[in-house]
């Protein structure tokens, strides 16, 4: 098991240093100037060179590309993610002010995806008449197709406009939240239920299910505490990877919803090409993305015992070569 952690550990740290040296790459190759657009200068208007040249000593853009890639790989490992172009704050800064509304808006998105995906999918599996399991698992498919922006507008239009029940722009607090979020929740729902359908449909298949209903289990029963928990890994790990889809398509959500955080800052600061902001935005949505699937590959042995036997087995193997079974009082 310590091995298993310590290589989750390692792929966890090149996953960031990739995200970090891809963006810096895909942002130093932009056409544009970054300092030509912080400091407002338009085609045809002739701009002081002194003060072009004394900003790109600011910010280090008169060095050579691996000497500006170094220094920012070096503060970024410190927590330093530079400043931005355009305001001269804090890249940490600004996403500290921008991060709890957008995080609130992702944990809030994610929950209710868990509830409505599992929900959905223990109904599928459980019910034995054909024609709701059918229309049960026709919903996720069409869940997971609908466009966020298009889903947006639909709930705004209803919700908002028609029945006036939550603020349209610009809403604060938990009703502020809930129609953003359940537009985020939608797709990923949707994918949930289809991957927990799918293994609840393959464990009721398995021989130990028949064991249980020879106990005199009842079905609920069954699926609760013998065939759930098995087919949880592997939606799980969709919900692990989704977490950046969600945190990506904040973008869109707060634009249609006016909402500030994290997406209206990315959307500032590409328009902008603010290099350091949209670098941090980056590397912030890494780390979330890394950090949850690492949370969710160490719970895949609670979940599934063979991979914990497998676990201990490499380990007695590692250590002496040969297993060796432990020494009774009696022989044999």
């Amino acid at each position: 098991m310590t091995r298993y952690v310590i290589l989750r550990l390692l792929q966890a740290v090149g996953v960031l240093w990739a995200a970090f040296t891809v963006s810096f790459g895909v942002l130093y190759l932009l056409p544009a100037d970054p300092v030509q657009l912080a400091i407002g200068a338009n085609p045809g208007v002739a701009v002081d060179p002194a003060a072009v040249a004394e900003m790109r000593a600011r910010y280090g853009l008169d060095k050579p590309v691996w000497h500006q890639y170094w220094t920012a790989l070096e503060h970024a490992v410190r927590g330093d993610l530079g400043h931005s172009l355009g305001t001269g704050e804090s890249v940490t800064g600004a996403l500290g002010q921008a991060l709890p509304s957008t995080l609130a808006l992702a944990a809030l998105a994610l929950g209710l995806a868990a509830v409505l995906g599992t929900t959905l999918a223990l109904a599928a599996a459980y019910t034995e008449r054909r024609w709701l399991s059918g229309l049960l698992t026709a919903l996720p498919p069409i869940g997971a197709s609908a466009p966020t922006f298009w889903v947006g507008l639909i709930l705004l239009q209803l919700f908002s406009f028609r029945l006036r029940l939550f603020p349209a722009f610009g809403g604060t607090g938990f009703g502020g939240t809930v129609l953003p979020a359940v537009t985020l929740a939608i797709p990923v729902g949707a994918v949930i239920a289809q991957v927990l359908y799918s293994g609840l449909a393959g464990t009721w298949r398995q021989p130990f299910v028949e064991v249980a209903f020879a106990k005199g289990a009842s079905r609920w029963w069954v699926q609760l505490r013998h065939v759930l928990r098995p087919a949880l890994a592997p939606a799980l790990s969709v919900a692990g990877v989704w977490v950046g889809t969600v945190l990506a398509g904040s973008v869109v959500v707060e634009t249609v919803f006016s909402r500030a955080g994290i997406g209206r800052l990315t959307q500032t600061a590409v328009l902008a090409e603010d290099i350091p902001v949209v670098q941090g935005v980056v590397m912030v949505t890494a780390v979330a993305f890394v950090l949850v699937n690492l949370a969710v590959d160490l719970v895949h042995p609670v979940l599934d015992p063979r991979l914990a036997r497998e676990f201990r087995r490499q380990g007695r193997g590692a250590g002496a070569g040969v297993y060796r079974p432990a020494r009774r009082g009696v022989a044999g």
